[in-house]
């Protein structure tokens, strides 16, 4: 078999996949994915990626719907949650251009336009939840009509949401904290930024996918094996970790240190506890983001663990 093909995000939570190929020799292609979850799902959809390693919310809400119509090509369930990779909590800035005086809080978001990378994006989902924090959010009426919270603006990328709160064509977008605090201030560049809120996902926010073909094959497995021996490397060589994280992936030194002390990676990322799959999907279904959430879980989640 050719070397899996591993789609993953170029930021500071890839260190142990880095690690994981450079000590361990990870027989993979690793394919960075800067606009996040919302294109892995597309891309494993298509075929263009054997696992994948995304945000919690996105691979739920991309998974536990039930399709419209079995047979389209556009909603091809061939992939399954298989494991945890970061144990903790993600936090989520809430920005706007950095001159913008008429977004200063998140009191002042609701109707606003809101940036995400794609629609059904972590960016994407988490405004919802936001809505839903805020009491934003209308029961449909009748007709199964409701108002929308946000104008949602899908701009791609993390350059181009900046971009669009500078030039005004968004208000506001979320993305994750220490990413984001690179561009605060009215020096940085390109597209300046500031922070007006934030909020924490109330899951594990890291979750790894493998196409349904693959699973149980050795190579999968051996995957598996490899990323638990990079997240090993990661706990017990900080220095060299800060080192990679400021400079390759252009983090300050000081913000990557800060950011170690908060993350926590799975020690086993096998597997994947029903009660945080359910504790999402409860979540997304209050926040308006699952409408339908027929599937049973064993369809979707290939490796569950009771506890």
């Amino acid at each position: 078999m050719a070397p899996l093909r591993i789609g993953f995000v170029p930021e500071h939570f890839s260190t142990p996949i880095y690690f994981a190929q450079t000590h361990f020799s990870l027989q993979a292609i690793l394919i960075p994915f800067p606009s996040g979850t919302g294109h892995m799902v597309t891309s494993i959809r298509a075929g263009e990626l054997d696992l994948a390693i995304g945000l919690t919310e996105g691979w739920v809400a991309a998974l536990a719907p039930l399709p419209p119509n079995p047979s389209s090509s556009t909603h091809n369930y061939d992939f399954k949650i298989i494991g945890t990779y970061v144990q903790s909590p993600l936090c989520w800035a809430i920005s706007t251009g950095s001159t913008r005086d008429d977004v200063l809080s998140t009191t002042e978001l609701r109707g606003k336009a809101m940036g995400v990378s794609r629609i059904g994006s972590g960016s994407y989902v988490m405004g919802f939840v936001l809505a839903d924090r805020e009491g934003w959010l209308q029961a449909p009426s009748s007709d199964g009509s409701s108002s929308a919270p946000f104008d949602v603006k899908p701009l791609q990328n993390f350059e181009k949401l900046r971009e669009a709160v500078n030039d005004k064509t968004s208000d506001f977008f979320m993305w994750e904290y220490f990413t984001s605090k690179r561009y605060y201030g009215a020096e940085a560049s390109p597209y300046p930024i500031k922070k007006v809120g934030e909020i924490y996902t109330p899951w594990s926010s890291w979750k790894i996918v493998a196409r349904d073909e693959l699973l149980g094959r050795k190579e999968v497995e051996e995957a598996l094996e490899k990323l638990n021996a990079g997240v090993k490397w990661f706990r017990e060589h900080e220095e060299e970790a800060v080192k990679y994280i400021s400079e390759e992936l252009d983090y300050d030194e000081a913000d990557a240190r800060e950011w170690m002390k908060t993350v926590r990676f799975a020690e086993n990322v096998r597997g994947v506890e029903r009660g945080v799959v359910e504790e999402t999907l409860e979540t997304l279904k209050k926040a308006g983001v699952l409408k339908d959430t027929g599937r049973p879980l064993e369809e979707w989640v290939g490796m569950i663990k009771e506890r």
